[in-house]
Parts: C-alpha cells; structure tokens; sequence
C-alpha cells in the first residue's frame, strides 16, 4: 500500500491542490452571497432573491461540499504516504489545526444557509463581512505551515 502511494504521490498532491482550490473559491463566495442574502432584505424593503437561495445552496451542495471531501481525502492519502510528514515537527500540527478550523468554518457556512433559507437568520451582513476573513487567516496559517515547515 505504501508502495502505491509513494507511486501515486504526484497525483495526490495535484488533486488535492486542485481541491483546495476549489473549496477556498467557495468559502470565500458563499459568506459575499449572505451578505447580499441579508442586505437585500433589510427593512422590508425588498425581498431577497430567491436565486440567491439557489445559489447559495448549489454551491454549498455541489462545489464545496464535494471539494471538502476531496481535500480530506487526498489530504489523508498524502499523509499516509511515506516520508512525506514529520510528525515530530511543529508544521504538520498547525496545518491541522488550521484545516480543523476551515471544515468547522465550512460546517458554520452550512448551518447560517439553513437559517437565511429558513427566514431565521439573525446575523447582519456586516457579521457576514467580518466571518469572511476567517478563511483568509486560516489560509495564510496553512500555506506558511506547509511552505516553511517551521
């Protein structure tokens, strides 16, 4: 088995970049999206668009999250493969604790679509604005893990 993954890393790690991607360009999306969601309905003024509704759903459903598993899948197969992480260094813990951080970041996304599909969102746009640089710091700390290896 360590033979084939030793075999296969290059195309892991390409399909887990790929996959990364593609759930980043989402996570960074969908959080823009609520904004919209929330502020277009704001005061009674105007209903918000039930194609942002579509929207928000498709994306969450059929682009983030199958990136999601494919991240963790390839994620775990390049961890399985050997020689690739030192575990006995600091940079493979923060690079979990920060993809950790970015699925629980995810799950949040999915519970708040819930709520504004519901009617029962409570939070503002400008909650929406600020949860929006959560991904961009996980981001920076996951990147600087895995380039630097400090």
């Amino acid at each position: 088995m360590t033979d084939l993954l030793a075999t296969l890393y290059p195309w892991v790690k390409a399909l887990h970049i790929m996959a990364v991607l593609t759930w980043m360009a989402g996570i960074f999306y969908l959080p823009r999206l609520y904004v919209y969601h929330v502020e277009r309905g704001q005061n009674g003024a105007e209903e918000p668009a039930a194609s942002l509704t579509v929207m928000e759903w498709k994306l969450l459903r059929y682009i983030m999250n199958p990136s999601l598993i494919a991240v963790w899948l390839f994620g775990l197969m390049l961890v399985a493969t050997p020689g690739i992480v030192d575990w006995s260094s600091i940079w493979p813990w923060t690079k979990a604790v920060g993809v950790i951080a970015m699925t629980w970041f995810h799950m949040w996304l999915g519970a708040r679509r819930k709520d504004l599909a519901a009617g029962t969102n409570t939070r503002t746009g400008r909650t929406y604005r600020m949860m929006n640089e959560v991904p961009t710091i996980l981001m920076v700390v996951i990147v600087l893990s895995v380039v630097l290896k400090f």
